[in-house]
């Protein structure tokens, strides 16, 4: 039996592994999280003390929002730049959830990329914004993270196609048409019940999202919306964060039949850790790492092994976890379940890598 490393709980060749591997997460909600906890001027915050921001906290977010409950600011902050350094994680999708601005969506989106510039900024020797797929392997061989600017729910567009264009030139290069509820460009899986699918606005975007080179995310939206997706969209698309519906039937889980087009499209779906879209049933049954890897693995046998990665939903409700530093957990269930390292690389981020660059360049 192969000795443990005292700090990670693996073995030397798993470590390794996940070392020598390009580890991407496609999902969290860190940034507004962070702001949440109140970053002042030149004080370091408490749960990640190499970040500060060099600008005053009184933006639309903070306005909006508030401070997050005590609850919640016991938990802290499961994503910052050590934890993610611990957990052996090289590149995230760094989303903002739109969702709850309510007619503030474009200043919210803003404010919270504005405020994360100054984050990356102040701490450019560790993290950079990734445009494309060679700033992330360009980031990895130099030893720096890559964040990916993302937005969770097109209302952030305001049905605007020029500000389409002009979130592409700060740097946004992922977006997921709905969260749970309808926007104007389809119908959220909370209303599926209703039968609708992508507008005509939708469809625009979808269409100018692939010109300019954007990764169209299909977590969230309806079935008849992800249907449309698929027939309209010339790349791969993704579903950052989202499960196996035939194991946890939760509307924001794929179906079978959706993950068998997902990868005909050549598209990628992203397990996620959030408790809700693994088990409705607790976890009873079996422990809960081992449920996350359930689905990992049924979604290879449907998918198959090139169209799986993991979406965590940190600071978003991916709890599964406790934070970014257990991200070889990943690794580990997956070598113990006697998946190859070639095929474990592909989960870990490799597949990740491949849809970015189709739909990114």
């Amino acid at each position: 039996m192969q000795k443990k490393n005292e700090q990670t709980g693996s073995t030397p060749q798993i470590s390794t592994l996940h070392e020598q591997s390009l580890v991407i997460d496609s999902h969290n909600d860190a940034i507004v999280a962070h702001i949440r906890r109140g970053i002042e001027v030149g004080e370091p915050n408490p749960y990640n003390e190499n970040v500060q921001n060099p600008t005053e906290l009184t933006g639309t977010i903070a306005y909006l929002r508030g401070p997050v409950p005590p609850e919640e600011e016991a938990i802290g902050i499961q994503l910052n730049i050590p934890k993610m350094r611990q957990g052996g994680i090289d590149a995230a999708f760094f989303a903002v959830d739109v969702t709850r601005a309510w007619k503030n969506h474009l200043a919210y989106a803003l404010d919270a990329f504005g405020w994360f510039d100054a984050e990356v900024t102040a701490n450019a020797d560790d993290i950079c914004i990734a445009r494309k797929a060679s700033d992330i392997r360009e980031a990895k061989e130099a030893g720096k993270l890559a964040a990916v600017l993302v937005i969770e729910n097109s209302e952030a567009v305001e049905r605007s196609l020029n500000i389409l264009r002009s979130l592409y030139m700060i740097g946004v290069r992922s977006i997921g048409l709905t969260h749970n509820l309808n926007t104007w460009a389809s119908t959220g899986n909370d209303e599926e019940d209703l039968g609708g699918g992508l507008t005509r606005f939708g469809m625009a975007l979808v269409k100018e999202m692939n010109r300019l080179g954007m990764l169209v995310d299909v977590s969230h939206i309806s079935e008849r919306g992800f249907w449309d997706v698929l027939e309209i969209s010339e790349h791969p698309v993704i579903a950052s964060h989202s499960n196996c519906k035939t194991l946890c039937r939760h509307p924001r889980n794929l179906s079978n039949e959706q993950l068998k087009a997902l990868a005909a499209n050549g598209g990628v779906v992203g397990i996620t850790f959030v408790p809700g879209f693994i088990t409705i049933d607790g976890w009873q049954k079996m422990p809960p790492l081992a449920q996350l890897l359930n689905h990992i693995a049924y979604a290879i046998d449907i998918a198959g092994i090139d169209h799986v990665g993991i979406g965590s939903d940190f600071d978003g409700g991916g709890d599964l976890l406790k934070d970014a530093s257990e991200f070889i957990k990943i690794a580990e269930g997956l070598s113990e379940r006697g998946y190859s390292d070639d095929d474990i690389r592909k989960v870990l981020g490799e597949n990740h890598l491949r849809v970015f660059e189709a739909a990114c360049g």
